[in-house]
């Protein structure tokens, strides 16, 4: 399963043609481009789902929500795949865009809610190594390099500035990526660099599922 060059010129060529009357024009391109995605995407899910437990996968429209934005274009130059791990203990989901010049697998956590944030936080004050064993791991390293996220500018309120782990408390989000060449994307091997890239993600997500099941004596806090 490939995703196809023609897709990818579409993509480029809606960039540059970003409005209604060219898409409507050129909607039988359009359809085939998603149809090649829907079909790879599928291949993703299933790959994927020999080794995790999925709850869905969403190819994401190509639509723009504009009400609410100052760029009225009103298609995304992109497609977007997003796979959610199953279970209130299975935490972290999987991201793909296919765009020209700027493609990408990602994953992790993505702006948490104050809650998750606050016991990420608590958990790496008392005791950083797990995340950074994981960080280290030459796998880790080989695909993604490093933990990556929005950060704060200085030590979030209620944590010293000169705390060891300052690196990781100044975090907003706890996400991984790596990125493509249009030249990888189109490649008769993308399809097992996307899988072989989610599943290095799985150290990750299984410590931090860990962490936000768990209260800091180690105990659950799920329901069961």
């Amino acid at each position: 399963m490939k995703i196809q060059l023609s897709t990818l010129q579409f993509l480029k060529d809606l960039a540059a043609n970003n409005d209604r009357e060219w898409f409507q024009a050129n909607k039988g391109r359009y359809e085939a481009a998603l149809d090649n995605m829907k079909a790879f995407a599928r291949a993703v899910e299933n790959a994927l789902g020999e080794t995790d437990l999925l709850e869905s996968a969403t190819l994401f429209r190509i639509y723009r929500d504009v009400r609410f934005s100052k760029d009225k274009s009103p298609y995304k130059n992109n497609f977007g795949l997003g796979l959610s791990r199953a279970t209130k203990r299975l935490r972290g989901g999987y991201y793909l865009q296919i765009e020209p010049g700027g493609s990408f697998v990602g994953g992790g956590f993505w702006q948490p809610n104050a809650e998750d944030l606050k016991r990420i936080r608590a958990e790496f004050a008392i005791d950083d190594q797990p995340i950074r064993e994981i960080m280290s791991d030459p796998g880790f390293r080989k695909y993604f390099g490093t933990l990556q996220g929005e950060e704060l500018k200085t030590a979030p309120q209620g944590f010293d500035r000169n705390h060891p782990a300052l690196d990781l408390l100044r975090k907003k989000s706890f996400v991984v990526k790596r990125n493509f060449t249009d030249a990888e994307v189109t490649g008769d091997l993308f399809l097992q660099e996307v899988i072989q890239s989610f599943r290095a993600m799985r150290p990750y997500f299984d410590y931090m599922s860990m962490v936000l099941t768990t209260n800091l004596n180690g105990e659950s806090v799920l329901e069961d």
